[in-house]
C-alpha cells in the first residue's frame, strides 16, 4: 500500500544544536502511527517541520503527502492538503463559543456575513461526530481540559482532515477522557482517516497504534509494526533510552528520621463560593526522609490542599495548623511558606513554576535571590556559579545556563523548577505531579532526584495520579476523595487496587 506520508532525509539544525539528523517517517493511510522518544528527541520539531511551521528551505529532507512532493511555507499549507496539528497546549480562546473557535479563521460566510446558522448547525454535526452533546454556544472556558481536547478536534474535522497529528494529547486528561480520545481515534481510523499520536503513556500506545516509530537524539532507532509481533513497553523503552529498564524506579533504602511537617485539621472553601468547602478536616504527617504519597482522582482535592498549605495560594477561610520539627510556623503567604521551609513544585510548570522567557540562570535564583545579593543588588558571578552548580548535579541538558527555559524539554524544564526550590532548602518539598507530561528516561532522572532529597533528610510529598508512581516511590501513601483524607496505606502493603477501594467506598 502506498503510504499517505513518508518524510525522508529530514535534517534540522538550530544554532549549536542539530534537533534533526536523517529522520524518515512512513504513516500508511488510515493507520494510527505512534511516535515516541525522551523528551528532546525530536518529535515535535519533525512534527512542526510536517506541518509548516519550520518552512521549507529551513530543513533538509523530502516531504511526500497524498502521492505528491509538497513543501510548505505555513501552517495553512499544510492544514489546505488536509494536515492538522493540535498541540500539547490547546489554542482555543476561551471567551469564544465552541462555533467560534471550530470556524475561526475558517468562516462560513458570504460577501463578508457570516452564516451563523450554517455556522451552527455544521458545528452541532461536528460535535456530534466526537462525542460531545454540548450547545454550540457554550463558552469553551465552561468547558473541562477533556471536552476542550474534544472541541479541538471537531475543528480538525471541519477542515477535511486526512492526517491528524496529536502532541500528547491525554497529557492533562484523566482517565475516562483519554480512553474516549484513543475510542475517538480508532473510530477515525475506520473512516480512514491517519494520526500521528505522540504520547509518552506507552499502554495508550500499545493499545491504539498500528506502527511506531522511536526517535532517539534527533535520529531514527526504529519503526515497529504492532501487527507483526507483539512489541512489549520494555522494547519501546530499550530503543527509546538506549538501555535495558528493568527497574523504573531506582532502588532506595529508607531512613525514616523524626517528624518533620505536621498538618492538623485543614479545611478550606473555595476562593469564589464560599459556601463550597473543598477541604474538610485533613490531617497528616510526613517524617525526615520519608516520601509520602497523596493519591486521588481528578477533583479530589490533592492540588488545592497542597497550594492552600503553601501561602495559601488556593482558597479561603482558611483555618488548621502547619508544624514544622513540632513548632506551629506562619505559612500565611508564600514568602513565610518559603521562610519557614516548604517549597512547592507546582503541577503547572509553564504557567506557574517558571519564567518562559527568562533564562536557566534567573529562573533557578528566583527563591532565593537574598543568597546571591548584597544590599539589594544581584551578584552576577555567583548568580552564574549557583545555576552552572545545578545544572550539573541535576544533569540539565542544556549548552548554557543562558538558554532560554522555553527552549527546553519538558523534563529538563522540571530539573529547573526542582532547581530553583532545592536553591530555596526547604525542608519539607510538596511536588504535584512531578513527571507529568515527560518521558521515562526523565522521569528516572526525576525519581533519583526524589531519592536524593529523601537520603538528605528532607520530607517530600508527591502527589500523582498515576498510582503506579506512587507504590513505586512512596513509603506511606494517603488517599484523597472529595476534599477529604479516606485513608492511609504504608507503602509496602499498597496496591492500586486498595487505593481505588478506599476512593470508591467513601
Amino acid at each position: 500500500m502506498e503510504p499517505i506520508l513518508e518524510m525522508r532525509g529530514i535534517t534540522k539544525v538550530f544554532p549549536g544544536v542539530k534537533a534533526l539528523d536523517d529522520v524518515n517517517l512512513r504513516v500508511a493511510p488510515g493507520e494510527i502511527h505512534a511516535l515516541v522518544g525522551e523528551n528532546g528527541a525530536g518529535k515535535s520539531t519533525l512534527m512542526k517541520v510536517l506541518s509548516g511551521v519550520y518552512p521549507h528551505g529551513t530543513y533538509e529532507g523530502d516531504i511526500e503527502f497524498d502521492g505528491k512532493p509538497v513543501s510548505f511555507s505555513g501552517i495553512s499549507d499544510s492544514e489546505e492538503v488536509g494536515i492538522i496539528i493540535i498541540h500539547q497546549e490547546l489554542a482555543l480562546v476561551p471567551l469564544l463559543s465552541i462555533a467560534e473557535n471550530i470556524f475561526l479563521g475558517n468562516e462560513v460566510a458570504t460577501a463578508g456575513v457570516i452564516d451563523w446558522p450554517e455556522t451552527n448547525s455544521r458545528t452541532d454535526e461536528l460535535l456530534r461526530k466526537v462525542g460531545l452533546r454540548e450547545r454550540s454556544s457554550t463558552l469553551v472556558d465552561k468547558l473541562g481540559v477533556g471536552k476542550q481536547q474534544l472541541v479541538e478536534i471537531a475543528k480538525a474535522l471541519s477542515k477535511k482532515v486526512k492526517l491528524l497529528i496529536l502532541d500528547e494529547p491525554t497529557a492533562s486528561l484523566q482517565e475516562n477522557d483519554s480512553q474516549k480520545l484513543l475510542d475517538l481515534l480508532l473510530e477515525f481510523k475506520a473512516q480512514g482517516i491517519a494520526s500521528i499520536l505522540i504520547s509518552h503513556k506507552l499502554n495508550e500506545v500499545s493499545r491504539v497504534a498500528d506502527s511506531i516509530t522511536v526517535l532517539r537524539d534527533g535520529q531514527t532507532v526504529s519503526t515497529l509494526d504492532c501487527h507483526a509481533e507483539k512489541i512489549s513497553e520494555e522494547r519501546i523503552i530499550r530503543d527509546m533510552v538506549g538501555r535495558d529498564m528493568a527497574h523504573r524506579y531506582p532502588d532506595r533504602t529508607p531512613n525514616i528520621g523524626e517528624t518533620l511537617l505536621e498538618v492538623s485539621d485543614w479545611n478550606v472553601t473555595h476562593p469564589d463560593h464560599s459556601d463550597r468547602q473543598v477541604i474538610r478536616n485533613v490531617s497528616f504527617k510526613v517524617a525526615a526522609g520519608e516520601v509520602v504519597g497523596i493519591a486521588g482522582l481528578m477533583g479530589s482535592g490533592r492540588t488545592e490542599l497542597a497550594m492552600s498549605i503553601f501561602g495559601r495560594s488556593y482558597g479561603n477561610s482558611i483555618r488548621g495548623s502547619v508544624k514544622l520539627r513540632g513548632k506551629e510556623v506562619d505559612v500565611s503567604t508564600v514568602g513565610r511558606a518559603i521562610d519557614s521551609g516548604l517549597a512547592y513544585v507546582t503541577e503547572d510548570r509553564k504557567a506557574l513554576g517558571l519564567i518562559l522567557e527568562e533564562d536557566i540562570l534567573r529562573n533557578t535564583t528566583l527563591a532565593n535571590l537574598a543568597r546571591v545579593s548584597s544590599n539589594g543588588v544581584i551578584n552576577d558571578a555567583e548568580e552564574r556559579k549557583v545555576a552552572e552548580s545545578y545544572r550539573k548535579a541535576l544533569g540539565i541538558r542544556t549548552p548554557s545556563v543562558f538558554q532560554k527555559v522555553m527552549n527546553l524539554s519538558g523534563g529538563n524544564q522540571q530539573k529547573v523548577v526542582l532547581s530553583k526550590w532545592l536553591f530555596a532548602e526547604p525542608e519539607v518539598l510538596i511536588l504535584d505531579e512531578p513527571t507529568r507530561g515527560i518521558d521515562v528516561g526523565a522521569k528516572f532522572e526525576i525519581y533519583t532526584i526524589i531519592n536524593e532529597l529523601a537520603a538528605q533528610g528532607k520530607g517530600v510529598v508527591m502527589i500523582s495520579s498515576e498510582m503506579p508512581e506512587l507504590l513505586g516511590m512512596c513509603d506511606r501513601i494517603y488517599v484523597m476523595n472529595e476534599g477529604r483524607l479516606v485513608g492511609e496505606l504504608n507503602g509496602r502493603e499498597a496496591t492500586q487496587e486498595k487505593i481505588m477501594s478506599m476512593i470508591v467506598r467513601s
